[in-house]
């Protein structure tokens, strides 16, 4: 199967053969014709499989087949997460409607300065690229009339989701118009994602190409193990010079990771850049020219960079750092084996982390494979539950985890639960404890008031039975018995009446219990 046989303009299809693109990928060739044929899409496919051109394409034949008599409004939005991906899809659509002289493209992402933004939204623009957050900037400055769009693309939704967008997505909608087409691409379409699209969609026909087991048969995934930080530098180390490599990826978690490591690689005689979201427009689109024309080798980005990011030549990612999410690591990974191409994929990680692998895991329904490097073993085993995230324990209490104390079955002297994490209790009704057993009667018996005030631990007593045998104690006993028995007799003595005080003090009034003084006009005037 060819472009044209989908029914594309010949335009394109021409752009698409001196591009090199002849045949369709299977993205592509189910989501082009059904949006072809106006209806709405739900599509999920993986990382590099194609889905900006299956949105693209279609998108701009629509415009071919429309009248050329123009108004200033947008025609076809793009949503997109990062500036990255927005820049991305801006250049493929130069590309692919390069045989279209009359098209216009512009781009409204952050981090840009706003004079060139708006002398390009001035003027009549056909396709509009843009992040949601600073496309709503010029939508309440009224600067971008989206009264005429015909297609509206959320690409990478669950991102958008994920980053917060929701409330800026829903403004920008609903100044769109009721009749326009919407095509919706994600990693997932259940969730959030699901609940999105049934506000703003019309009996959308579903598309999932792969699952998430069937996601990167190409690249070659392999866990490592290390101690602590240093033990990571010098994995990473290894790994950066491999003879095989051409270039390189390197997750991080934060941003500050992201330039202390390419700053302690540069040191070491790599060529790395970072890139993260505190650089400016300008710097991250130097970094990235860079990183195409071959002058940067390795790349030390947070998520950022885990989509949008289309550079042929990386053969490796290294994930320093895991992610927060399972699903970032599918797209981590995904900058590598991309175009057909095979790919290596490695994960550092201290064994305290083994919970967040399995969360990956289960997500991908796939198993990292365990690889030790020789001479880089690590030296501490896993502690026994190590791979049970933390987690809230009975009640909610933050800062529980199972064998920590006081809180796992079989640890001495803990509360036991049962595989739901609640109380175990006995016949009465009472929590079961462990081999502290007695220590935890006392303890419920306390809370209860059913233990009589002897039976109680001298600490435990109040003030004025026997004394402790610690000096510091003693003191500390001493000065607390005399406050108490001066508290308590004050409140025992009744008070004397005004009659009963002393003459001089009722005449001068200086006594606390003297009568308030009032003035008398009577008085005054005789």
């Amino acid at each position: 199967m060819s472009f044209s046989d989908l029914g594309l303009a010949p335009a394109l299809v021409s752009a698409l053969t001196n591009a090199g693109l002849v045949e369709p990928t299977p993205v592509q060739a189910r989501a082009i014709p059904l949006a072809l044929a106006g209806h709405d899409l739900m599509v999920s496919s993986q990382t590099g499989s194609g889905k900006t051109a299956a949105f693209m394409l279609p998108s701009l034949h629509r415009q071919v087949q429309a009248s050329p008599l123009r108004t200033p409004g947008v025609r076809v939005l793009v949503l997109t997460p990062t500036r990255e991906l927005a820049q991305q899809v801006a250049d493929a659509t130069r590309t692919y409607g390069k045989g279209l002289n009359w098209l216009r493209t512009a781009t409204v992402v952050g981090g840009m300065p706003y004079g060139a933004q708006l002398k390009a939204l001035s003027r009549r623009v056909d396709v509009l690229v843009a992040t949601p957050g600073r496309l709503l900037d010029h939508v309440q400055s009224r600067k971008v009339d989206l009264s005429e769009v015909e297609v509206l693309v959320l690409d990478e939704a669950d991102r958008m989701l994920d980053m917060g967008f929701i409330d800026d997505i829903e403004a920008i909608v609903a100044r769109t118009p009721q009749t326009r087409q919407t095509l919706l691409f994600s990693a997932t379409l259940d969730g959030s994602v699901a609940r999105m699209a049934a506000k703003m969609m019309r009996d959308p026909q579903r598309i999932e190409i792969a699952t998430q087991k069937e996601k990167h048969v190409n690249i070659t995934q392999s866990l490592l193990y290390a101690d602590d930080m240093a033990h990571k530098l010098r994995l990473l180390d290894h790994l950066l010079r491999d003879a095989s490599i051409q270039q390189a990826i390197v997750f991080t978690s934060t941003k500050r990771a992201a330039d202390d490591l390419a700053d302690t690689l540069a040191d070491q005689g790599f060529a790395a850049a970072a890139l993260h979201g505190d650089m400016n427009q300008r710097q991250r689109t130097r970094t990235l020219a860079q990183m195409q024309r071959g002058q940067v080798q390795i790349l030390v980005a947070t998520d950022v960079a885990a989509r949008g990011i289309d550079v042929q030549g990386i053969s490796h990612v290294v994930n320093f750092d895991l992610p927060m999410q399972a699903e970032d690591y599918v797209h981590r990974i995904g900058r590598t084996g991309r175009a057909g191409r095979d790919g290596l994929a490695f994960t550092l990680a201290v064994h305290g982390e083994r919970h967040k692998i399995r969360n990956i895991e289960r997500y991908t329904d796939q198993s990292i494979p365990v690889q030790v490097v020789p001479g880089l073993e690590p030296q501490r085993a896993p502690r026994p539950g190590s791979d049970r995230p933390r987690r809230g324990g009975p009640g909610g209490k933050p800062g529980w985890r199972p064998g920590g104390r006081g809180g796992y079955q079989g640890r001495e002297g803990g509360n036991r639960y049962d595989n739901r994490g609640r109380f175990e209790r006995e016949p009465d009704g009472r929590p079961a404890y462990g081999d502290r057993g007695a220590r935890g009667e006392r303890q419920y018996a306390d809370r209860n008031g059913e233990r009589p005030q002897q039976e109680r631990a001298p600490r435990e007593r109040a003030y004025g039975g026997e004394r402790p045998e610690r000096p510091h104690a003693q003191r500390a006993w001493a000065d607390r018995s005399r406050a108490v028995q001066g508290e308590a007799e004050r409140r025992e003595r009744p008070l004397a009446a005004w009659s009963e005080r002393p003459r001089a003090e009722r005449a001068e009034g200086t006594h606390r219990d003297a009568p308030v003084r009032r003035f008398d006009s009577r008085r005054r005037a005789a």
